[in-house]
């Protein structure tokens, strides 16, 4: 089976794919480029969520380091994917490795490479694992591994808690103090996942739902998104809290519900932080958004003077620029955020703690903070739709979208296009289509956003007819 790295790291379905064997083939490719680049000198941290075998899985990349004679920090229980992100650059580790398919259905788990500098691997770097995966296969290479026992005993392995130096670093980010006054009443649900315990330890007095581990997510895929958060959303309705916080599998991503019981879009998201990081943190730099990103963000990078980077889907392509520039702040729409000063890395608990430090420093709630930002440039709306398609006909879509001229859509003229990843189509009155295929799962989705409700409609729907899905 070929080895190949979607938008952050290789995920595939637990026993068909996701295999020890065809795990042990990436961890063992991993390891060589490790060495190869003289890197493995500084050793690796290994961490892992909640699923099933997480644990199992993660025990045996340790094995196979080991087995390699580098180093490993192993955690002692699951953590966040920042968490290690940040073990791995605060211990000046050579990589990290997550056990995580974040957030995938229950039947799915992941391989997550951190490169030294505390972020997703990059495109250039993940390339190269796919190739020494598949020539390592080719040529018979032995796994090299050692008995977890044994590499404990001897010291090879050392089991560590991420969460300590990850906590000291958000208490530095954010003025916890501010917001523990505040007292906020908020509600957090880390969805059974890895982030489970995190911002109550941090916000004390925050209720926690949800926390407990079950790897089979009640059946929910463990990713924030509006049907996902009926009953995060129903404790502000109902006065039990102020504000809902919400977190993926692995915490890296967020999702919010406002102060009147509506879910806060990453995009949302995305516009209050930025604007909170400028006019009341004083920060500055470039912004970078995906593509299926909202325009709030353009307009907002042009009302503060930043520059702006379009980049494709994935936080590994925002991570770079973050490396190359001096970026304030990246985003995507999934809800994977990062920020300046931290590490170049999405990280669901930060976001959630930078949105209360919002609220305590304005004394407003998130609905009121957007509404604010709309009144100055304009009222958007947005809807996603993820459609299920076999690989045949995706792959004679993208082939028909690459060939085939389109001047208009739902009765609009096409103003611009963007190919680079996925099919955007951009129109005069600043509303967008987009035609995406997923990297990782049999999905079709379909982004747009305009100015109302309606035309968001229009658009999906003549989307899904030439999509012919």
């Amino acid at each position: 089976m070929q080895i190949t790295f979607g938008t952050d790291g290789w995920r595939g379905i637990i026993a068909r794919e996701f295999t020890f064997d065809n795990l042990s083939r990436v961890a063992q490719a991993t390891m060589d480029y490790l060495k190869r680049e003289g890197l493995a000198a500084r050793g690796l941290v290994v961490g892992y969520d909640r699923r099933f075998l997480s644990r199992d899985f993660a025990d045996r990349v340790a094995e196979i380091a080991a087995g390699n004679g580098i180093r490993v920090w192993l955690t002692d229980g699951p953590a966040p994917t920042p968490a290690i992100s940040w073990a791995v650059h605060e211990m000046k580790a050579g990589a990290g490795v997550m056990i995580t398919a974040s957030h995938n259905p229950p039947a799915y788990n992941g391989f997550k490479v951190k490169e030294s500098f505390g972020g997703s691997a990059r495109p250039a770097t993940t390339r190269i694992l796919e190739e020494m995966t598949a020539a390592n296969t080719a040529a018979g290479r032995e796994i090299e591994e050692r008995p977890l026992a044994a590499a404990l005993a001897d010291g090879t392995v050392t089991v560590f808690d991420p969460r300590e130096g990850y906590c000291r670093q958000l208490a530095r980010y954010v003025d916890l103090d501010l917001i523990r006054r505040a007292a906020i009443p908020l509600a957090v649900d880390p969805m059974h996942g890895a982030g489970a315990g995190v911002i109550p330890e941090l916000v004390p007095g925050a209720l926690e739902i949800h926390g407990d581990e079950n790897p089979g997510f009640r059946g929910v895929p463990p990713e924030p998104t509006e049907e996902h958060l009926q009953e995060l959303a129903a404790l502000v309705r109902d006065g039990v809290c102020r504000v809902g916080l919400a977190l993926d599998g692995d915490a890296d991503r967020i999702g919010a519900v406002d102060e009147n019981g509506e879910f806060f879009s990453s995009h949302r998201i995305f516009t209050v932080i930025l604007r909170h990081l400028v006019e009341r943190k004083g920060l500055t730099g470039g912004v970078v958004k995906t593509v299926s990103t909202t325009r709030m963000i353009d307009l907002l990078a042009q009302k503060y003077g930043l520059p702006l980077h379009e980049t494709p889907i994935g936080f590994k392509h925002i991570c770079e620029l973050m490396l190359e520039h001096d970026i304030l702040m990246g985003g995507e729409e999934s809800g994977g955020l990062g920020v300046k000063g931290h590490i170049p890395e999405r990280d669901g608990v930060l976001m959630g703690l930078l949105l209360l430090e919002a609220m305590a420093m304005s004394g407003k709630g998130l609905r009121r903070l957007l509404d604010e930002t709309m009144d100055e440039i304009g009222v958007f709306h947005y809807q996603r739709l993820d459609l299920p398609i076999e690989d045949a006909p995706k792959a004679a879509l993208i082939t028909r979208l690459r060939e085939e001229r389109i001047d208009a859509i739902a009765g609009r003229s096409v103003a611009g296009t963007n190919f680079r990843d996925g099919f955007k189509f951009m129109f005069e009155d600043g509303s967008w289509l987009l035609i995406r295929p997923s990297g990782t799962e049999p999905v079709l989705r379909l982004y747009s956003e305009a100015g109302t409700p309606g035309t968001v409609g229009e658009l999906l729907a003549a989307g899904r007819e030439i999509a012919g899905v």
